[in-house]
């Protein structure tokens, strides 16, 4: 099982099948985390977690505050394919795997903007 990144034609295997996507919010500098998991049906969100609240990034209600985070599990169905975008005005997406996490800049050049999170074909 494996994870891509894509960006136009630049396709980038991950070589795992769950990653946390990170970022920061522009305004609270608020950490975001989401936990995917690749499945037959699609991309599953495992787990969404933040660091506070504010500026529209509330927790939801049943949200339990563990190490510092807020978390949870959103109600989405799998998908097929999760975007990100990048405007170069906050800082880059972190992508994690079991190896470590790394700025998505160490994948996809600074300006390669939509990246999809997909199953690798």
């Amino acid at each position: 099982m494996s994870l891509c990144l894509a960006a136009g034609a630049l396709v980038v295997a991950l070589g795992t099948g769950e990653i946390t996507l990170g970022w920061r919010h522009s305004v609270q500098k608020t950490l975001w985390e989401e936990v995917w998991r690749e499945t037959p049906a699609g991309l599953e969100i495992v787990e969404a977690r933040i660091e506070g609240s504010g500026a529209g990034m509330d927790p939801p209600d049943g949200a339990k505050l563990v190490d510092g985070f807020w978390r949870w599990h959103p109600a989405l169905p799998p998908l097929k394919d999760v975007v990100m975008r990048r405007s170069g005005a906050t800082a880059d997406w972190r992508i994690c795997t079991a190896s470590g996490c790394r700025p998505m800049g160490d994948y996809l050049p600074a300006d390669a903007d939509p990246v999809t999170l997909k199953i690798c074909d």
